[in-house]
Protein backbone atom coordinates (compact mmCIF):
# COMPACT_ATOMS: atom_id res chain seq x y z
CA UNK A 1 0.00 0.00 0.00
CA UNK A 2 1.22 3.39 -0.71
CA UNK A 3 1.12 6.66 0.48
CA UNK A 4 2.32 8.50 -2.66
CA UNK A 5 -0.78 10.75 -3.60
CA UNK A 6 -2.35 11.81 -0.45
CA UNK A 7 1.07 11.93 1.54
CA UNK A 8 1.92 15.08 -1.76
CA UNK A 9 -1.41 16.47 -1.13
CA UNK A 10 -1.61 17.15 2.44
CA UNK A 11 2.45 18.32 2.65
CA UNK A 12 1.30 21.17 -0.38
CA UNK A 13 -1.75 21.66 1.80
CA UNK A 14 0.61 22.71 4.88
CA UNK A 15 2.82 24.46 2.82
CA UNK A 16 0.10 26.77 1.35
CA UNK A 17 -1.62 27.25 3.81
CA UNK A 18 1.60 28.05 6.45
CA UNK A 19 1.87 31.75 5.37
CA UNK A 20 -1.98 32.74 5.11
CA UNK A 21 -3.85 30.30 7.64
CA UNK A 22 -2.17 29.90 10.45
CA UNK A 23 -2.08 34.03 11.45
CA UNK A 24 -4.90 35.36 13.47
CA UNK A 25 -7.53 37.03 11.59
CA UNK A 26 -6.64 40.44 13.03
CA UNK A 27 -3.16 39.77 12.37
CA UNK A 28 -0.76 41.18 9.19
CA UNK A 29 -0.66 39.01 6.46
CA UNK A 30 2.95 36.95 6.52
CA UNK A 31 5.66 38.05 3.79
CA UNK A 32 5.02 36.14 1.24
CA UNK A 33 8.32 34.33 -1.19
CA UNK A 34 8.02 36.77 -3.74
CA UNK A 35 7.56 39.67 -1.82
CA UNK A 36 9.80 42.75 -2.78
CA UNK A 37 12.05 43.95 -0.21
CA UNK A 38 10.47 47.07 1.76
CA UNK A 39 12.26 50.26 1.86
CA UNK A 40 14.25 51.32 4.36
CA UNK A 41 12.23 54.42 6.63
CA UNK A 42 14.08 57.53 6.51
CA UNK A 43 14.99 58.96 10.14
CA UNK A 44 12.73 62.14 11.28
CA UNK A 45 14.04 65.18 10.54
CA UNK A 46 15.60 67.18 13.41
CA UNK A 47 13.67 70.93 13.58
CA UNK A 48 10.02 70.76 13.10
CA UNK A 49 8.86 71.93 9.82
CA UNK A 50 5.34 72.79 8.05
CA UNK A 51 4.28 71.02 4.98
CA UNK A 52 2.91 72.47 2.25
CA UNK A 53 -1.15 71.40 2.46
CA UNK A 54 -1.58 68.97 -0.65
CA UNK A 55 -4.43 67.56 -2.51
CA UNK A 56 -6.10 64.35 -2.49
CA UNK A 57 -5.47 62.87 -5.38
CA UNK A 58 -8.63 62.44 -7.71
CA UNK A 59 -10.67 59.14 -8.12
CA UNK A 60 -8.68 58.79 -11.64
CA UNK A 61 -5.37 58.80 -10.23
CA UNK A 62 -6.33 56.10 -7.32
CA UNK A 63 -7.72 54.36 -10.09
CA UNK A 64 -4.17 53.93 -11.70
CA UNK A 65 -2.11 53.43 -8.54
CA UNK A 66 -0.84 49.87 -8.89
CA UNK A 67 -0.55 48.06 -5.22
CA UNK A 68 2.18 45.06 -5.05
CA UNK A 69 0.32 41.89 -3.51
CA UNK A 70 1.74 39.25 -1.56
CA UNK A 71 -0.16 36.04 -2.74
CA UNK A 72 -1.18 35.47 1.18
CA UNK A 73 -3.38 39.15 0.29
CA UNK A 74 -5.53 36.67 -1.88
CA UNK A 75 -6.64 34.18 1.27
CA UNK A 76 -9.46 36.06 3.27
CA UNK A 77 -7.98 35.92 6.68
CA UNK A 78 -10.61 33.87 8.15
CA UNK A 79 -10.16 30.78 5.77
CA UNK A 80 -9.09 28.00 7.64
CA UNK A 81 -8.93 25.12 5.72
CA UNK A 82 -6.69 23.19 7.78
CA UNK A 83 -9.56 22.14 10.15
CA UNK A 84 -10.44 19.66 7.82
CA UNK A 85 -7.49 17.28 8.86
CA UNK A 86 -8.58 17.50 12.40
CA UNK A 87 -10.82 14.58 10.93
CA UNK A 88 -8.36 12.93 10.03
CA UNK A 89 -5.13 11.07 10.62
CA UNK A 90 -3.33 11.35 7.47
CA UNK A 91 -0.20 9.41 8.13
CA UNK A 92 -2.52 6.33 9.14
CA UNK A 93 -3.96 6.42 5.76
CA UNK A 94 -2.94 4.71 2.18
CA UNK A 95 -4.02 5.56 -1.03
CA UNK A 96 -5.94 2.42 -1.26
CA UNK A 97 -8.03 3.00 1.91
CA UNK A 98 -11.65 4.20 0.99
CA UNK A 99 -11.08 7.11 4.00
CA UNK A 100 -8.08 8.35 1.76
CA UNK A 101 -10.33 8.98 -0.80
CA UNK A 102 -13.20 10.51 0.75
CA UNK A 103 -10.13 12.73 2.37
CA UNK A 104 -8.98 13.48 -1.10
CA UNK A 105 -12.28 14.96 -2.68
CA UNK A 106 -13.25 17.00 0.51
CA UNK A 107 -9.61 18.59 -0.25
CA UNK A 108 -10.27 18.90 -3.91
CA UNK A 109 -13.86 20.56 -3.55
CA UNK A 110 -12.23 22.49 -0.40
CA UNK A 111 -9.63 23.75 -3.28
CA UNK A 112 -11.59 24.32 -6.14
CA UNK A 113 -14.23 26.64 -4.27
CA UNK A 114 -11.54 28.40 -2.03
CA UNK A 115 -13.18 31.65 -1.52
CA UNK A 116 -11.55 35.23 -2.53
CA UNK A 117 -11.20 38.69 -1.23
CA UNK A 118 -13.84 40.58 -2.70
CA UNK A 119 -12.15 43.72 -2.25
CA UNK A 120 -10.16 43.26 -4.18
CA UNK A 121 -12.23 43.04 -7.30
CA UNK A 122 -11.41 46.28 -9.35
CA UNK A 123 -7.93 46.74 -8.04
CA UNK A 124 -5.07 47.77 -10.06
CA UNK A 125 -2.52 45.11 -9.16
CA UNK A 126 0.79 44.01 -9.53
CA UNK A 127 1.79 39.88 -8.54
CA UNK A 128 4.90 38.05 -9.26
CA UNK A 129 4.64 34.22 -9.93
CA UNK A 130 5.40 31.16 -12.29
CA UNK A 131 3.91 31.08 -15.26
CA UNK A 132 1.86 28.16 -16.54
CA UNK A 133 1.37 28.22 -20.33
CA UNK A 134 -2.44 26.88 -20.95
CA UNK A 135 -0.72 25.76 -24.29
CA UNK A 136 2.15 24.38 -23.72
CA UNK A 137 3.04 24.72 -27.63
CA UNK A 138 2.78 28.06 -28.01
CA UNK A 139 5.66 30.27 -29.62
CA UNK A 140 4.07 33.11 -28.17
CA UNK A 141 1.93 33.27 -24.41
CA UNK A 142 -1.47 35.02 -24.44
CA UNK A 143 -3.21 33.29 -22.04
CA UNK A 144 -1.88 31.43 -18.58
CA UNK A 145 -2.16 30.47 -15.10
CA UNK A 146 -0.26 32.40 -12.88
CA UNK A 147 0.86 30.16 -9.45
CA UNK A 148 2.96 31.44 -6.34
CA UNK A 149 5.18 27.72 -6.35
CA UNK A 150 7.34 25.66 -9.12
CA UNK A 151 5.88 22.78 -10.63
CA UNK A 152 2.37 23.61 -9.87
CA UNK A 153 -0.57 22.18 -12.33
CA UNK A 154 2.25 20.27 -13.82
CA UNK A 155 4.66 17.90 -11.91
CA UNK A 156 2.61 18.33 -8.82
CA UNK A 157 -0.71 19.23 -7.37
CA UNK A 158 -2.70 22.90 -8.69
CA UNK A 159 -2.92 25.56 -5.98
CA UNK A 160 -6.23 26.43 -4.70
CA UNK A 161 -8.65 28.42 -6.42
CA UNK A 162 -7.48 31.36 -4.24
CA UNK A 163 -4.40 30.97 -5.05
CA UNK A 164 -4.01 30.86 -8.91
CA UNK A 165 -5.18 33.49 -11.29
CA UNK A 166 -5.54 33.76 -14.59
CA UNK A 167 -4.02 35.88 -17.16
CA UNK A 168 -4.96 37.34 -20.40
CA UNK A 169 -2.14 39.46 -21.74
CA UNK A 170 -3.13 43.04 -23.81
CA UNK A 171 -3.49 42.43 -27.62
CA UNK A 172 0.05 42.35 -29.19
CA UNK A 173 1.75 41.96 -26.21
CA UNK A 174 1.79 38.43 -25.84
CA UNK A 175 4.46 36.84 -23.37
CA UNK A 176 7.53 34.98 -25.24
CA UNK A 177 8.74 32.68 -22.53
CA UNK A 178 8.65 29.11 -21.10
CA UNK A 179 6.62 27.02 -19.15
CA UNK A 180 7.70 28.20 -15.30
CA UNK A 181 9.38 31.15 -15.86
CA UNK A 182 9.11 33.46 -13.20
CA UNK A 183 7.28 36.96 -13.81
CA UNK A 184 5.44 40.32 -12.74
CA UNK A 185 2.22 40.53 -13.85
CA UNK A 186 0.67 43.89 -13.72
CA UNK A 187 -3.18 44.99 -15.05
CA UNK A 188 -6.95 45.30 -13.34
CA UNK A 189 -7.60 42.17 -10.99
CA UNK A 190 -10.92 40.81 -11.02
CA UNK A 191 -12.63 38.51 -8.49
CA UNK A 192 -14.03 35.51 -11.27
CA UNK A 193 -14.27 32.33 -11.17
CA UNK A 194 -12.28 30.69 -14.29
CA UNK A 195 -11.75 26.85 -14.98
CA UNK A 196 -9.81 24.47 -17.64
CA UNK A 197 -8.00 21.49 -17.50
CA UNK A 198 -5.05 22.63 -15.51
CA UNK A 199 -6.97 23.92 -12.23
CA UNK A 200 -9.17 26.37 -11.00
CA UNK A 201 -8.64 30.30 -11.00
CA UNK A 202 -10.29 32.36 -8.25
CA UNK A 203 -9.13 35.65 -10.34
CA UNK A 204 -8.63 36.91 -13.18
CA UNK A 205 -6.51 39.44 -14.51
CA UNK A 206 -6.84 40.54 -18.23
CA UNK A 207 -5.10 43.15 -20.59
CA UNK A 208 -1.95 42.25 -18.50
CA UNK A 209 1.33 43.91 -18.65
CA UNK A 210 3.99 40.19 -18.26
CA UNK A 211 7.90 41.17 -17.43
CA UNK A 212 10.85 38.70 -16.01
CA UNK A 213 10.96 38.50 -12.55
CA UNK A 214 14.12 40.19 -11.36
Amino acid sequence: MTKTLLTLTVALMVLMLAAGCDRPADEAPATAAFAAAAPASEPEPAATAVAPETEAPSPEAAADEVAELEWDSLIPADWRPDKLMADYDAEALSDDDPRAKVLMDKLKALWDQAPVVQELDGRRVRLPGFLVPLEMDAETIGEFLLVPYYGACIHVPPPPANQTVYVQTAEGNAYRGELFDTVWVTGTLKVEHQSNELAEAGYQIQDARVEPYE
